[in-house]
């Protein structure tokens, strides 16, 4: 509720007050005010895109293990983004992979996968990048939707945290066989989606947990692209970083704080390479500078 109380603020913070009024902005003009202001503020994990729909909260009877008919479903649709996804992403987004040789570079290693969340599709992207039938998508429990929409999510390589405490148990389960058979756990270190935010957005600590915990590496993927004036992008670069790798001299708090700020200076070197222009954010608001 306080989140939601924020955001319906913002239209009186003042990067919103020098703006055009409410009615006449388009709806990519109001989301990029909301950005701003938050960014100001140094909201950077608050999710301000309300939630649409039902959904349910995994508990110890959740399958996060696909088998049986689950397990063909799953086969079946990661089959189908296989073959169309490139299809999706090359026409409507002008998609293009580069840094090939950092994932090859992890030869049959799994690995946590860490990329900026600003699409609704960027999901896909990563299975472009890392492979359709190696990566595997952790999520908030509100995307375990009910309906078919939920469905093929669960059966396209879904892993929903929970707060229920069988649930995650068995999702950490999960995530540590899947690691050892080398598949690639993608994480959004951001937390909150922004869509078509172009910066880097400063990190959560548990993909590095997870990373330290199996002792395996971070894999850093940054998206970036241009935008028309109506939000609509195109040119989008699926940038594969160099793998980060913990200092095991270091002790484990440590360890995760090491690799997080690594791969975020990856993050924002990549920002910087790609759009030219050093990574700055709007001066910060405080009570005691508005």
């Amino acid at each position: 509720m306080g989140e939601r109380f924020f955001v319906k603020a913002l239209t009186n913070a003042p990067h919103f007050s020098k703006m055009k009024p409410m009615e006449k902005r388009t709806k990519q003009e109001q989301i990029e005010g909301i950005q701003r202001t938050l960014e100001a503020h140094r909201r950077f994990d608050l999710d301000y895109i309300p939630y649409l729909g039902t959904w349910q909260m995994p508990d110890g009877n959740y399958h996060y293990r696909q088998r049986g008919w689950d397990a063909f479903w799953t086969g079946f649709w990661r089959t189908i983004m296989f073959l169309f996804g490139w299809i999706l992403t090359g026409v409507c987004f002008g998609a293009r992979v580069t840094g090939r040789k950092n994932l090859r570079a992890l030869k049959k290693s799994g690995a946590v996968c860490v990329c900026n969340h600003f699409n609704y599709l960027d999901t896909l992207f990563v299975r472009q990048a890392v492979g359709h039938f190696r990566s595997y998508h952790t999520m908030g429990p509100k995307n375990n939707k009910n309906g078919f929409g939920g469905w093929v999510m669960r059966h396209g390589g879904m892993l929903t945290f929970s707060s229920d405490h069988a649930a995650a148990r068995n999702l950490n389960g999960e995530i540590e066989r899947l690691l050892k058979k080398g598949k690639i756990i993608n994480f959004y270190a951001e937390q909150a989606m922004w869509t078509n935010y172009q910066k880097p957005r400063p990190m959560k600590d548990g993909a590095f947990h997870y990373a330290v915990k199996h002792g395996v590496p971070i894999l850093p993927i940054f998206c970036t692209f241009k935008k028309k004036k109506s939000g609509h992008i195109r040119k989008l670069r699926i940038h594969i970083l160099p793998a980060v790798y913990a200092d095991e001299s270091l002790p484990r708090h440590e360890k995760i704080e090491q690799m997080k700020a690594a791969a975020e200076k990856a993050w924002k070197d990549c920002y910087e390479e790609a759009y030219g222009i050093p990574l700055e954010y709007l001066p910060l608001k405080t009570k005691e500078n508005k």
